[in-house]
């Protein structure tokens, strides 16, 4: 690979030498669009790249590590759930791609990144992003820039934040009882909006907590190095009622200079549940609300929803005016 300026030239790997597109209905193979995801790493210089991050050896049988984790990653959204599977979706495609990676080499492969390693293909990751999204601002429409509530957020780059359970069946590496009752995995992760693409995800055990402010922080803070530079001007961040602490506000507000203008929102959507649960509110069940310094807020209200809407979450809901209504 070679860098030009903030452009990225790749030299094609030369599996797609002779590729060539037919509509006749023969010879064909399953996940055909493994074709394009393959060739679009390849392209865009991430295959190559990748190569400089990660560890390198000669011999027979040794299999070029930054193609074992592109076919990885290809299997991935093919649908494979382990590395067996991965294995087997490869072994369809062998005709295209070469011989098939196997499950002890992907397992190999993974076990040698460290904090160092992962560090360079972060880095890695941010370069070959800078080089697409400036190809994407040449295209006719320009870079996909979002609209909220019908207007467009010119020049503004939006992340949402949020974490997902993922259950395990057995006692696999961080795994843990989870709060919502379950066995498995407590991903956090940061996406761009734009252009949804995962800027930044931490593979957290089970156990972890949902507004463990740390996490956030070290969430974003990631998702932020992944945003070419001369995209962070403007910063919008999304979060769910996880990311309503005053540790994440207060950092996020602090993240604002003369060059960069951050802003967020925190929240959730009123479901039909909760309506449900505002309407059976007695008249008593709402107080005045009070401000940070303990004052009364006059006019705005909260109740205690706890017990209430069928998802059982705690939610206070601030009202203009008083008496029944959507926070």
């Amino acid at each position: 690979m070679q860098e030009r300026g903030t452009f990225l030239v790749s030299e094609s790997t030369g599996w797609d030498r002779r590729l060539s597109v037919a509509a006749d209905g023969k010879a064909l193979i399953g996940h055909a669009g493994a074709v394009l995801l393959r060739k679009l790493a390849d392209r865009t210089g991430l295959t190559s790249a990748l190569a400089g991050a990660l560890p390198q050896g000669a011999g027979f049988g040794w299999r070029d590590r930054a193609v074992v984790v592109v076919q990885l990653a290809v299997a991935i959204v093919l649908g494979a759930v382990n590395l067996s599977d991965a294995e087997q979706m490869q072994a369809h495609h062998q005709g295209l791609f070469g011989p098939t990676v196997s499950d002890s080499t992907t397992r190999r492969t993974l076990a040698a990144m460290d904090e160092r390693v992962l560090a360079k293909i972060a880095a890695v990751r941010a370069r070959v992003r800078r080089h697409v999204w400036s190809q994407l601002a040449l295209r006719p429409g320009g870079f996909p820039w979002l609209t909220v509530a019908g207007k467009v957020l010119h020049r503004w780059v939006v992340i949402d934040m949020d974490a997902t359970i993922i259950t395990a069946a057995s006692k696999k590496l961080g795994a843990s009882a989870t709060w919502k009752k379950t066995y498995g995995f407590h991903p956090l992760a940061a996406w761009c909006a734009n252009t949804s693409e995962c800027l930044a995800m931490w593979l957290r055990t089970g156990s972890a907590g949902s507004n463990t402010v740390a996490d956030h922080l070290h969430v974003l803070g990631e998702a932020l190095a992944q945003v070419p530079g001369a995209s962070t001007a403007k910063i919008l961040v999304r979060v769910d009622g996880a990311g309503a602490t005053h540790g994440l506000h207060e950092h996020l507000r602090d993240l604002n200079t003369m060059r960069r203008t951050v802003r967020f929102t925190t929240g959730w959507t009123i479901t039909e549940e909760d309506e449900k649960a505002i309407a059976k509110l007695p008249e008593t069940a709402w107080e005045t609300s009070i401000r940070q310094d303990g004052s009364l807020q006059e006019g705005y209200q909260v109740a205690e929803l706890t017990g209430l809407n069928t998802l059982e979450r705690r939610r206070v809901l601030p009202v203009p005016g008083g008496g029944r209504g959507r926070g």
